[in-house]
């Protein structure tokens, strides 16, 4: 949520920042800004409510503000309605210190009210401008030190917080800190750049650092110093990013996500390849050895919005083959509930980003429990990979659009080759059963291809409902977890109103919705499970329910129950949800596409939730 980038160098940096800015808007914004060092006594800020573009025009496209260091921020509001007065960048009364923020300052009004008392006035409704001042406070106090002043502040501020900030005394430098805010320093000969995420500067440079939680960095002209919060200045490895910047842009697509759902035969590929080697499942980089894995009596997977969905999945798939509880928790219902975990467990944290607020503090509450956690995330030295037990990454790539699928899709893939594992050394399946769940896995990629191929007929499908104010996605088992995936791309990217419904919950309240012209949407690829949703089905249609059904091929007696039936490629019934997901994708992209509406940057939606 929110973005921010800075530079310091010889080049003009407005350019850089509102460039920067650009690769950061599928994070979600209402309005943007940045400030630039025009000497060594004045920052111009130049802010303005809306799309990137309304802060371009201002400036010339970054023309009209010269200075070879400053700051930008995309904003998205928590405090404070989107307006240019609570757009970032802030300043202190006196205009001597200058910052962005990401995250929220819980005790932002305990805060503002002591600073009131300390003579401080305030002319925005945002949280930021209670820190920029709270650091200005304590710079005057320990005599102008920056490191000194972030500290102090820091040690009075509760919440998630990355900042970076400017000293009109300390004009050569830029200054930031985090607390639970993502947060990288690019370096380049002469140059640093800073961002929230990895697509900000991967045109720049990709040797990155990493700043580690309650940790501050100094920046200068290509160096960077990196403080604990007893200010002892600690050392940190550049870390390399592997994506190239072609990986981060739209490769000829309308738009990322359609490029995203076209890139999934490569991320389960590439995913597949990471992890399984001479076809054998080598979990060793992720600390999960036989001895380890023969220790784990119960799974419990903790993760939020799509990745909640991939755990949904996975307990049935671990449940079914490998016989080892599985416990599902979204992260923000884990956090705050009484906690009673197993010895022997594993805690699995799924995260695209690896950033998730809520996932991050969930990870945490495992661990000072002393149970032994994985996270499965996307983004080498996050967070959750950083802080987690033992990571196993996907290979996913850059995903821009907010709406995950290629992600989405390897997280799935991990999660097949985590059950097949534990169900072999825990001795659930053969070694022929294995080998051969090894072989098929492998053409996952070129199956979803093929319905990649036929999307048209899912397009056509979509705009006969283009204005259709509400769906309901039902099945049993995998399909309903499918289901779950399925309706939320619906709604978040279309705007329309969707369900997911276990098929059976139907007449528990769910089917007095439905009234003629409705589109059901039925998940049928569960052989045991395929007649009984198929009365299911007849049930809604027998009440005036249009119905769609997407099945595997072979059920062609499908069609004399629903109106427009899609197939998928035969898989093993494991792995089936891999498949099944992509006419759902397609469906969702088509609607809101037909409808004109911003497929990458749904309203009111940013792509990690670093916030609670």
């Amino acid at each position: 949520m929110c973005g921010i980038v800075g530079y310091i160098g010889d080049k003009q940096a407005a350019p850089f920042l509102l460039e920067g800015l650009s690769k950061l808007e599928y994070r979600g914004y209402d309005s943007a800004g940045i400030a630039v060092r025009k000497n060594e006594s004045l920052v111009e800020v130049v802010k303005a409510k809306g799309r990137l573009k309304m802060l371009s025009e201002k400036t010339d496209n970054g023309r009209a503000v010269q200075g070879t260091i400053g700051i930008g921020h995309t904003r998205w509001a928590t405090h404070g309605e989107p307006s240019e007065a609570n757009a970032h960048p802030h300043m202190s009364n006196d205009k001597t210190v200058v910052a962005v923020h990401n995250g929220i300052i819980e005790n932002y009004q305990e805060l503002k009210d002591k600073l009131l008392k300390k003579g401080y006035g305030f002319h925005s409704q945002t949280d930021t401008e209670v820190a920029v001042n709270l650091v200005d406070y304590y710079y005057k106090k320990v005599g102008g030190n920056p490191i000194e002043a972030l500290t102090e502040a820091m040690l009075r501020i509760r919440g998630s917080y990355a900042l970076v900030v400017m000293f009109r005394e300390f004009p050569e430098e830029l200054f930031t800190c985090r607390k639970d805010s993502p947060m990288i320093i690019g370096k380049n000969e002469g140059e640093c750049y800073i961002a929230s995420d990895v697509p900000a500067i991967l045109k720049y440079t990709r040797n990155v650092y990493y700043i580690g939680n309650m940790e501050l960095a100094r920046i200068s002209k290509g160096e960077v110093t990196f403080y604990n919060m007893d200010k002892e200045q600690i050392e940190k490895e550049l870390t390399e990013i592997k994506w190239d910047e072609e990986a981060a842009e739209k490769g000829g697509f309308e738009h990322y996500m359609m490029k995203e759902i076209f890139e999934q035969p490569k991320a389960v590929k590439d995913t597949l390849n990471s992890i399984v080697k001479d076809n054998r499942i080598d979990l060793s980089n992720a600390g999960l050895t036989e001895d380890v894995i023969k220790d784990i009596n119960r799974i419990y997977i903790v993760a939020c919005g799509s990745a909640y969905h991939v755990g949904i999945s996975l307990k049935y798939v671990i449940e079914d083959m490998a016989e080892i509880p599985v416990e599902v928790d979204l992260g923000s219902e884990f956090r705050y509930r009484k906690l009673l975990l197993e010895k022997n467990s594993l805690v699995i944290v799924i995260s695209q980003s690896g950033e998730t607020a809520d996932s991050i503090a969930a990870l945490r509450q495992a661990k000072e429990m002393g149970i032994r956690t994985l996270g499965i995330v996307n983004v080498v030295g996050s967070s959750i990979a950083r802080e987690a037990d033992n990571v196993l990454y996907t290979v996913a790539g850059p995903e821009i659009a907010v709406a995950t699928t290629k992600a989405y899709s390897a997280q799935l893939i991990a999660g097949y080759l985590l059950a097949m594992q534990f169900a072999l050394v825990k001795g659930k399946i053969s070694e022929e059963e294995y080998q051969e769940m090894i072989l098929e896995l492998q053409t996952i990629p070129d199956k979803i291809q093929k319905i990649l191929d036929d999307k048209e007929r899912i397009q056509w499908f979509a705009a006969k409902f283009v204005n259709a104010k509400d769906v309901f996605f039902v099945g049993r088992g995998l399909d309903y977890a499918i289901c779950l995936e399925g309706s939320l791309k619906m709604k978040e990217i279309s705007y329309v109103h969707s369900e997911a419904y276990a098929a059976g919950e139907l007449k528990h309240g769910t089917i007095s919705l439905i009234e003629d012209g409705i589109l059901v949407i039925g998940l049928l690829t569960q052989k045991d499970l395929y007649e009984k949703t198929i009365s299911n089905l007849l049930e809604v249609k027998s009440r005036g329910a249009y119905l769609m059904g997407t099945t595997t091929y072979g059920n062609y007696n499908i069609e004399d129950t629903v109106d427009f039936a899609v197939y998928v490629p035969q898989t093993n019934p494991y792995f089936v949800n891999s498949l099944a997901i992509i006419p759902l994708q397609l469906m969702g992209y088509y609607i809101s596409v037909a409808k004109g509406l911003d497929v990458d940057k749904p309203r009111n939606l940013a792509k990690s939730v670093t916030v609670e």
